[in-house]
């Protein structure tokens, strides 16, 4: 289970963020939802609209519903580009996985 403790002290810390993001692609639930809230807030990353979608996608997949919260909201201020760039890595990660990426994307809130 991730330490989700660093997330309030982690605004300019790349370190932290990378320590998360890592745990995140080792498939913790906890990990990946903090993976979106940091690309979302840019929280010792860049924004990255995208990353977040996928993040809390692979979240929501594992069962997360507060990710799906979040999901909602960072999905209702990306471009149409950047919306469907999301699915398509979050479908892409999906297929590679068979099974282990479950939600294809989601549905764009408006």
């Amino acid at each position: 289970m991730a330490d989700l403790s660093v997330l309030g002290l982690l605004r300019n810390d790349p370190e932290a963020a990378a320590r998360l993001i890592a745990e995140a692609e080792r498939g913790d639930m906890d990990a990946q939802y903090a993976a979106g809230l940091i690309y979302a807030e840019g929280r010792g990353v860049e924004p990255d609209p995208v990353q977040a979608y996928f993040w809390l996608s692979r979240a929501i997949a594992q069962g997360d519903q507060d990710a799906e919260l979040l999901r909602r909201h960072v999905a209702k201020d990306m471009s149409d580009a950047e919306f469907e760039q999301a699915r398509r890595l979050v479908r892409l990660v999906a297929e590679s996985t068979r099974g282990g990426g479950g939600d294809a994307g989601g549905s764009r809130p408006h």
